[in-house]
């Protein structure tokens, strides 16, 4: 998106260094074959736009889609966990040496508008999917090289929004449960379409065991400003506690540094998430990407600290001056934050509270707290992990004894055997 708005800045036709010989605008399913091409020949033009005989934007259909040879790409690729951890893990059994997450499409766009997405200024408001048939055969063929290969494995829907057609997207888990098609999924849906009591029954019994939820908020004020009044705070608690019943757990993301957000903010969040089913809270600042409303709402208002934020690139730095806090105080609400999701006490606790649970359950929530924790605390070198599993290793070690002491519990029940409401 980012390069797409700015393709001046990335040809250096803004006054700047030149970063790239050419630039795809849009969306290249149907450029990238004549890029290529250009190149080959050493004639490559400097732009590439996705546009009709009549110079109109054109969005690629999902329909054929292409094949994705995911039984010779080497999947190592995806894996998730640092080496320091496989022997550890794979003592426990159940495959847990290695844990891939594969990126699969099953459509795109979002209608929404949120204020400070890019989503529906890239991809516009055309919504578009695959066939059913087309994602449940690349569902089955990475099932099969799964079952062939070992380790665990799960696939994270890329989609802007995999719920946003609800009829369709039941559809596609009904045939994925029918073609016994069911891998660990992931995928990001908006908290109102998970009302929807047989949507959720479908997630879980299609395989799904993460859901991306962007709440942004609690205070319903700012969801208003920001275009996003459809999420309701309210039922934050009923949703969760929905997924949680048919053990799906979610991944909750906040942004701090909104326009009503004052000092304290990170406590009010975090007093709320605790009394919820544990999760993977993450929290990031309200950051103004290029030619986003949001943008152009703060660029008129004078409210930019720096206009070109993103080529003086700094973490977790705010680019504009907050109504009822200060950059630093914002900041700061975003340390708090991690610091109390993070800690090897929070993970701990995050952990025993699926004791009820079969033991890859446990496991699954403590490698995805290790890693999200990377996220915002440096977390990239050997050392960084060895220190990072010795401030856990209390929370580890009860694990693997756990592990040695029942194995044949140390994976969650196979989903494709699992009887539903649903097939009932």
């Amino acid at each position: 998106p980012h390069v797409t708005e700015m393709a001046g800045e990335a040809l250096g036709r803004d006054g700047g260094s030149r970063h790239a010989d050419a630039v795809a605008l849009g969306e290249a399913d149907e450029t990238w074959p004549r890029i290529v091409e250009d190149a080959a020949r050493g004639m490559l033009k400097d732009v590439y736009a996705p546009v009709d005989d009549f110079g109109q934007e054109r969005k690629p259909s999902l329909q054929p889609y292409p094949e994705i040879p995911w039984d010779k790409i080497k999947l190592d690729q995806f894996n998730l966990l640092p080496g320091i951890l496989h022997p550890l893990l794979k003592r426990v059994g159940a495959g847990w040496g290695t844990f891939r997450i594969i990126p699969v499409e099953s459509g795109r766009g979002c209608p929404y508008g949120c204020e400070f997405c890019t989503v529906t200024g890239f991809f516009g408001d055309s919504i578009r999917f695959r066939t059913n048939e087309s994602v449940v055969n690349e569902l089955l063929l990475l099932k099969a090289r799964a079952r062939e290969e070992g380790g665990q494995i799960a696939v994270f829907f890329i989609d802007d929004n995999f719920a946003i057609n609800v009829k369709r997207t039941k559809s596609l888990l009904r045939d994925i449960i029918a073609a016994n098609a069911q891998v660990h999924w992931v995928a990001q849906i908006s908290a109102n379409l998970l009302r929807d009591e047989e949507l959720v029954d479908l997630i879980a019994a299609s395989g799904g065991k993460w859901i991306f939820i962007g709440m942004e908020s609690i205070d319903p004020a700012n969801l208003a400003d920001v275009k996003k009044g459809f999420n309701k705070p309210g039922e934050y608690s009923v949703v969760l506690d929905r997924l949680a019943q048919r053990n799906v757990y979610a991944i909750t993301s906040f942004i701090f540094g909104m326009d009503n957000d004052e000092p304290g903010v990170a406590e009010r969040t975090l007093k709320e998430i605790r009394s919820w089913p544990p999760g993977l809270p993450i929290f990031g600042l309200m950051t103004p990407l290029p030619a986003t409303p949001l943008y152009k709402r703060l660029e008129s208002a004078g409210r930019l600290t720096r206009p070109k934020h993103w080529q003086e690139f700094i973490p977790f730095a705010m680019a504009h001056a907050p109504l009822k806090m200060s950059i630093e105080e914002a900041h700061n609400e975003v340390r708090i934050g991690w610091a109390n999701s993070y800690s090897p006490q929070a993970i701990e606790k995050a952990v025993d509270s699926l004791n009820n649970k079969p033991l890859g359950y446990r496991i699954n929530i403590l490698i995805a707290r290790l890693c999200f924790r990377g996220i915002y605390f440096p977390q990239m070198g050997p050392f960084a992990w060895v220190k990072t599993i010795f401030e856990n290793r209390r929370t580890i070690l009860k694990l693997m004894w756990q592990g040695f002491g029942g194995g044949l519990h140390a994976s969650a029940p196979p989903v494709a055997t699992q009887r539903s409401p649903v097939e009932n």
